[in-house]
């Protein structure tokens, strides 16, 4: 599927209903998950399990089974960010349907080897939250070929030192705009964007 018409089929998914500040629940926006799930497609990775850790509403794992990978399993601990992906699913009516699985993204319940890890993790924005994307990239380490992931502005030493650690490659990184909607009470404009940076790597 072109890129465009991911994008499109993609913005019917629906946001969070009751986004948890703690989890740090932002949607990912339609573009960018067109924009990972694409270069996906191009680098040969979709024809593999996707793993979506810390699914939310589906966005990424959605955007994969719109474009036909044999299996997509979404894990996220929110069993209400599960009801909205299922909801999505409804929405987008993708050829492949998605396992749905409520568990810490960061202990699997479930062996998968080999996989094409997608996720939008959380930053580690909130206090007490910190460096909670280590946590996730620790699990994508353990069942992945390939990942690609969504970070804070900046990451870039990190990542390619875990990466390296962990015997794995960073291919491409790529900086992006995330376009966020004002979510909570300490928000103060209706939409925000911040700096991101995307990777892909090979472990």
């Amino acid at each position: 599927m072109r890129r465009g018409a991911l994008e499109r089929a993609l913005s019917v998914v629906a946001d969070f209903t009751e986004p948890s500040v703690q989890l740090e629940q932002y949607p990912t926006p339609a573009d960018i998950a067109a924009h990972l799930i694409h270069l996906a497609g191009v680098q040969g990775d979709l024809d593999r399990t996707i793993v979506d850790l810390g699914t939310g509403t589906g966005m990424l794992a959605l955007g994969a089974a719109l474009c036909g990978a044999p299996r997509v399993i979404g894990i996220d601990r929110d069993r209400c960010a599960l009801t909205r992906a299922r909801e999505n699913t409804r929405r987008v009516t993708p050829s492949t349907h998605p396992e749905w699985v409520c568990a810490d993204a960061t202990t699997l319940p479930l062996t998968v080897e080999h996989a094409t890890v997608v996720m939008n993790p959380p930053f580690g924005a909130q206090r007490g939250n910190e460096h909670a994307d280590r946590a996730f990239l620790e699990t994508t380490a353990d069942i992945a070929a390939v990942s690609y992931s969504l970070h804070n502005a900046g990451s870039r030493s990190f990542v390619e030192a875990f990466a390296d650690d962990h015997g794995g490659t960073v291919t491409h990184a790529f900086a992006v705009d995330l376009e966020l909607p004002r979510q909570f009470d300490f928000h103060t404009d209706q939409r925000r964007t911040i700096d991101a940076e995307a990777y892909r790597v090979e472990w």
